[in-house]
């Protein structure tokens, strides 16, 4: 009978544990956070955004109910509150136009009117934008009724 040497290799080093290194982990959160921080930018930018759209529209409603205030009194309201609530003294009211919260932007500010208005206008709707103040830029820009 014939023997068969065996051969036996060395064994194979094993290799390090399987796994991530503590830089390749850093990396990765680091690209995370920036991938949620400009997500996040986009969408909270978009509120503001959003914001500017709606106050345009309210202004520009606000406007078509001192348009039907006039139709049904024969004047412009003195002030926006007599969208509201019937002022004294004032005959054929159909109101209320509006509700007192439609009176304010969308940032909570009053919009301004003017009776008579700016430029030769019978009267003029102002929101002040995000800041409240006249003037600015972007979401601070001001917003006139057209």
């Amino acid at each position: 009978m014939r023997r068969f040497a065996r051969s036996f290799s060395p064994a194979r080093p094993l290799r390090a544990q399987a796994g991530f290194t503590l830089i390749e982990i850093i990396l990765v959160v680091m690209l995370i956070g920036v991938v949620v921080a400009f997500a996040a930018s986009r969408i909270l930018g978009g509120g503001d955004r959003a914001k500017v759209g709606l106050a345009k529209a309210q202004v520009q409603t606000t406007a078509d109910k001192i348009e039907q205030y006039k139709m049904d009194v024969g004047q412009y309201p003195a002030k926006l509150d007599d969208l509201v609530t019937q002022p004294n003294g004032v005959a054929g009211w159909l109101g209320p136009y509006a509700k007192a919260v439609e009176t304010k932007d969308p940032w909570g500010n009053p919009i301004e009117y003017k009776l008579p208005g700016e430029g030769g206008k019978a009267y003029s709707l102002t929101s002040f934008g995000r800041d409240g103040k006249a003037g600015g830029s972007s979401v601070d820009a001001d917003i006139l009724a057209e």
